[in-house]
């Protein structure tokens, strides 16, 4: 399971920078930004008194769903970077790189709001859907109706992790943002899950 952990950190602190950059460019607040919800609003200005509220299991969840988010990027990355990519898939890549990017920023603020480390202890196993170093690898390197269907199994299979592991939060955690952030990701993870599996009929 050590590869599914293999997130470069120069990879994570380039996905941390875009979502700074992405949060604070013109006027708009970070959540206006396509792809976040309402319930997502007010979620990065929480109070201190709320942010220092928290158990390990917001913890645990919090630094996992990093990582996890931080490969969703990069998968949404490598397909847009493909040529000429069905615009449905680049559509979804787009959406899921807007939603998930500012939301690894919030995490990490949170986390250091605890004075909890931002990375997971060495020796956590985490599966929940990520992919390991081939697997990236072969996603990259695909092109046309392969790197799609491949992008969309392995995309369902990483959301159904993050769904359950949201889950997991709802039910043990105690900090409100974490559990609110944890509904949001369902809400929205769960839907897409069957967007992609409708795609998936179609490329």
């Amino acid at each position: 399971m050590k590869k599914t952990l293999t997130i470069s950190a120069l990879t994570l602190a380039s996905v941390i920078a875009l979502a700074g950059c992405a949060g604070t460019s013109g006027s708009a607040p970070a959540s206006s930004m396509p792809g976040m919800g309402q319930h997502e609003m007010g979620m990065a200005s929480s109070s201190a008194s709320s942010s220092s509220d928290h158990n390990g299991a917001d913890t645990m969840f919090t630094q996992g769903m990093i990582p996890h988010h931080a490969q969703a990027v990069e998968m949404s990355d490598m397909m847009l970077k493909k040529q000429g990519m069905d615009a449905r898939i680049t559509a979804l890549a787009t959406k899921i790189k807007a939603a998930q990017a500012p939301e690894i920023e919030q995490m990490t603020g949170w986390l250091t709001s605890w004075n909890e480390p931002t990375q997971m202890a060495s020796g956590h196993g985490m599966g929940n859907g990520m992919m390991g170093d081939d697997d990236l690898k072969a996603l990259d390197s695909a092109q046309g109706t392969d790197a799609a269907k491949l992008f969309l199994t392995r995309m369902i299979a990483h959301h159904e992790g993050a769904v359950a592991m949201a889950t997991t939060e709802i039910s043990q955690g105690r900090n409100p943002d974490a559990i609110q952030l944890s509904k949001a990701i369902v809400t929205s993870q769960t839907a897409e899950i069957k967007e992609m599996q409708d795609l998936l009929a179609t490329v």
